[in-house]
């Protein structure tokens, strides 16, 4: 069981959120390759706004291997995520960091989730940051894979390519339909 009381009286806790299909809409087949294709999900903004104001840190860790496969170029994702924590600014929410693996999944780089590489990274940057004191909310087994090999707590939301497959539960604490109803659920469980 998620201990929502204890993350919301703490202050102590990291956040680490997917991108694609948690933040914004997932592009069936394709990548979000430029500013304009970036849609956020509905009320996705408030909610990190309300995570904003619970945890100590949010930090946003997504596999991009369209850089890998030449659809796209690093200041390409760059210019989107500057430009979406610009927007989560102006809403009163914060990103702290937006780590990405630019790699081919082929590659099994340990970056790539659920390998831990942007974790590490993310610890080595804020060196105060405890996994056990961790939650991880994605949309893919490899984002509830990789909060659980650090011992996060682990919210899969249950979007529509999540709903037509079958996971295993041992890797997910918690199943909800958006960002919004987890953040609604932890201020108010």
């Amino acid at each position: 069981m998620i201990p929502f009381e204890k993350i919301r009286s703490s202050g102590e806790w990291t956040l680490f959120l997917d991108r694609d299909g948690v933040i914004n809409r997932k592009l069936p087949g394709d990548y979000v390759k430029n500013w304009n294709e970036f849609e956020f999900l509905p009320r996705s903004l408030e909610a990190i706004k309300l995570f904003s104001q619970i945890f100590k840190y949010v930090i946003v860790v997504t596999n991009q291997q369209g850089i890998g496969k030449g659809v796209m170029v690093h200041e390409d994702l760059n210019d989107i995520h500057q430009k979406m924590c610009d927007a989560i600014i102006n809403e009163g929410g914060y990103i702290d960091q937006v780590y990405y693996c630019p790699h081919l999944a082929i590659e099994n780089p340990s970056c790539r989730k659920p390998n831990p590489g942007m974790a590490f990274q993310a610890a080595e940057d804020f060196d105060d940051i405890i996994f056990k004191q961790a939650l991880m909310i994605g949309d893919s087994i490899s984002d509830m894979q990789f909060g659980k090999q650090l011992n996060m707590y682990t919210i899969l939301l249950e979007t529509p390519s999540v709903l037509s497959e079958s996971f295993e539960s041992e890797f997910i604490d918690m199943n909800l339909a958006s960002l919004h109803e987890v953040a609604t659920y932890l201020m108010f469980s």
